[in-house]
């Protein structure tokens, strides 16, 4: 089994969590949950494998995926195959970054996983077979590099209008269970429709639902760190009115109860095994 991380240069850097490559994963599982994290990626499967998204009720197939895909923003889970026989190469942006390599605003690929060729046209093809004759993940990741910085076209130089967003997210993503949207508007200095219009083009969703979606995010990694947990405060804790709240939109959210999920869980945050 492989995996091997990369941290792309400046300007990348400000805009790319990590480029990370895989093969040889062999889970015991054959269809996994994944909860919504709050990300984008693009995702350049190097074999030859058709990879499936699947209903979340009867598991069966709903989407093929091949060859190279981008993943938006989720305010739902999915259930995907765990990357048995894969050999990918993934591109995760850092949170609400994405938007400089995209064509289009980021609500138009909100809770879709779309074939990249349909985004980034020939330009992926190319890139694909590029990597394809590569020797190493090393060469590949410079590769990618050489695509994301032509890809943004000089945008990543020209952001400085969107701090704003920037603020935003960063109080959201660190204050999700105290965060109060009128206060982030008045902090930011916009009404609530211009933020909630230039968040919605750049992260995807609009700030109420990514703040939803961190809250989520940090029941989940709170239920992880967690040996004992009273319901009701725990609900309190992290920002939800009151337990039934918190249950229903944990439930919306995975499609699990909390203590469903607790007796399903792996050691793997966000993916839970389902068939």
């Amino acid at each position: 089994m492989i995996f091997q991380f990369y941290v792309p240069v400046y300007p990348l850097n400000q805009f790319i969590e990590h480029f990370f490559y895989y093969e040889g994963v062999s889970p015991a599982h054959n269809k996994e949950r994944f909860f919504p994290d709050g990300n984008t990626e693009i995702i350049i499967d190097l074999s030859e494998n058709t990879q499936y998204i699947y209903d979340n009720e009867s598991l069966r197939e709903i989407q093929a995926c091949r060859h190279a895909w981008v993943s938006g923003v989720r305010t739902r889970s999915i259930t995907i195959p765990p990357g048995r026989g894969s050999k990918m190469l993934v591109v995760a942006f850092k949170k609400g970054k994405a938007y400089p390599f995209y064509p289009m605003p980021m609500s138009e690929i909100a809770d879709q996983v779309v074939s990249a060729d349909l985004i980034f046209r020939r330009n992926l093809v190319n890139l694909r077979e590029q990597l394809l004759a590569s020797a190493s993940a090393e060469e590949m990741f410079l590769l990618l590099e050489k695509f994301l910085l032509r890809q943004s076209d000089g945008a990543l130089a020209s952001e400085i209008r969107t701090r704003c967003i920037e603020y935003a997210l960063l109080h959201i993503v660190n204050q999700p269970s105290v965060l109060s949207f009128q206060h982030l508007c008045d902090q930011i200095g916009y009404s609530q429709k211009h933020l909630i219009n230039l968040f919605k083009q750049q992260v995807g969703v609009s700030p109420k639902q990514y703040l939803k979606i961190m809250r989520f995010q940090k029941a989940v990694v709170e239920i992880e760190n967690s040996e004992i947990i009273h319901w009701s405060n725990f609900a309190q804790e992290n920002g939800y009115y009151d337990q039934p709240h918190f249950i229903n939109e944990f439930r919306s959210f995975s499609g699990f109860t909390p203590g469903e999920y607790i007796h399903r869980k792996t050691d793997t945050l966000n993916y839970v095994p389902v068939g």
